[in-house]
């Protein structure tokens, strides 16, 4: 069984020769890694650590494929600390225990120890407590990976003793690099089209690994001529977009695809709504926060916005996928081009905040119901106006608690359905003041 935690790299199973491409171009220093200068440069903070000679423990977040692994062992290599790895997924308490005490009799010789706790957001809190006194005293330097969002799965002591480093997908440029580096390692050009090219590298979404696997299989076939992007297509098949549906990437999308709809770009809006939808996103998840909007960011200034959306779901609910998400988009490219007016959203919010702070005031006596004669004698109803029995149908009666001014929690938006509400409005203020006065 392989160790989880050796010092060293193990010798290679295989020849050198023979070993994955991914593992043949896997950089020996950390010049070498691609797409990540704004951290390994001379100008980053971990170039700056490495020119210093010393490393601070650190976390780094960045997608798959983007060199976290590489960049620790190279760490290791470049302030001659002892590397140790191990993964999240396969260790426990007893495992850490081990490392810690293996740690500490290597410290006592001089040796500091580099610990990389791959997908380090899979321990437990009570796990990732643990490793905070061996981090405070200096027993390891740890280097975390992780593809989620710190801020979300790691905790905050942790957190504080380490600094998060955060690293990009890497752009068409560094995976361009990539298969420069392949071809040179493979002595012969990538057996497709220029426009194959592109597409290959897109479809790697930012992930170089993934890159490397896919050159690596279109190095062993045998064409007679380049492939195009058609025939690349059907030789690899489709990747599904990088994108975890309870994770940050889903928080991400879903605050981009509201956000176009609030800024009124039905195209973005439509971009993202696809997004989740490739990525598996559950389509009554995204029905349900087209709901949001149009109640949030429309409201009355387009009342049918929430009759459209409440449709679209409905509707998927009766065709399923793949056609009850046309509705979906239709309900999106609605509330993406309809006129905007959060003033709903403010007034239930400013009307919420006042209920808060006035408590349980009573209503005024005259518009309560006196179902007993006690109700009566006190004063329940008496000089109650029935508005259909006034002019125009509205009394202009007072509707507040006595001790209470009334408030104005709701000014409709100039714009749509609710420029015709600020006319009415404005008409019933007239007649109130008129009857009052």
């Amino acid at each position: 069984m392989a160790d989880l935690f050796a010092d060293t790299v193990p010798e290679a199973a295989v020849p050198a020769e023979s070993a994955p491409l991914a593992d043949r171009l896997r950089p020996r220093t950390l010049a070498e890694v691609v797409g990540q200068e704004h951290l390994t440069g001379p100008e980053g903070a971990i170039g700056r650590m490495v020119a210093a000679g010393r490393l601070s423990s650190m976390i780094l977040w960045g997608p798959p494929g983007t060199g976290k692994t590489t960049i620790a062992r190279l760490l290791a290599d470049a302030v001659e600390l002892r590397f140790v790895a191990i993964s999240a997924v396969f260790s426990g308490v007893a495992d850490l225990k081990k490392v810690f005490a293996e740690a500490r009799d290597h410290a006592r010789t001089g040796t500091r120890t580099l610990l990389f706790v791959d997908e380090i957001h899979r321990f437990n809190r009570a796990q990732q407590d643990g490793f905070l006194p061996y981090v405070e005293d200096g027993t390891v330097i740890l280097v975390g990976a992780t593809t989620e969002n710190p801020s979300f799965e790691l905790n905050a002591a942790l957190l504080s003793r380490s600094q998060v480093l955060i690293l990009n997908r890497l752009g068409s440029g560094a995976l361009g690099e990539l298969i420069n580096r392949a071809e040179q390692i493979e002595d012969r050009p990538l057996p497709v089209t220029p426009e194959a090219r592109d597409a290959l590298v897109a479809s790697a979404d930012g992930d170089g690994r993934y890159l490397l696997n896919q050159a690596e299989t279109l190095f062993a076939i045998d064409v007679e001529a380049p492939l195009d992007p058609q025939a690349l297509a059907a030789l690899l098949h489709r990747r599904m977009a990088v994108y975890d549906k309870d994770r940050e990437g889903h928080y991400n999308l879903i605050s981009a695809l509201h956000k176009a709809v609030r800024g009124s770009d039905p195209q973005a809006a439509l971009y993202y709504l696809a997004r989740m939808l490739e990525g598996g996103e559950q389509p009554l998840f995204l029905a349900r926060r087209l709901v949001r909007m149009a109640i949030e960011d429309i409201g009355l200034a387009d009342p049918q916005a929430l009759v459209q959306c409440i449709a679209a779901k409905d509707c998927y609910d009766f065709l399923g996928s793949p056609e009850g998400e046309l509705a979906l988009a239709q309900a999106c490219l609605y509330v993406a081009t309809a006129p905007k007016s959060n003033a709903g959203y403010k007034a239930f919010s400013a009307a919420k905040r006042s209920a808060s702070e006035t408590g349980s005031l009573m209503p005024p006596k005259n518009i309560l119901n006196a179902p007993t004669k006690l109700m009566k004698q006190v004063g329940y109803g008496t000089g109650y106006q029935y508005d259909h029995d006034a002019e125009e149908a509205f009394s202009g009666d007072n509707y507040w608690p006595e001790e209470m001014a009334p408030q104005t929690f709701y000014t409709p938006a100039p714009r749509g359905f609710e420029a015709k509400i600020q006319e009415r409005l404005a008409y019933w203020d007239k007649l109130r003041k008129e009857r009052k006065g």
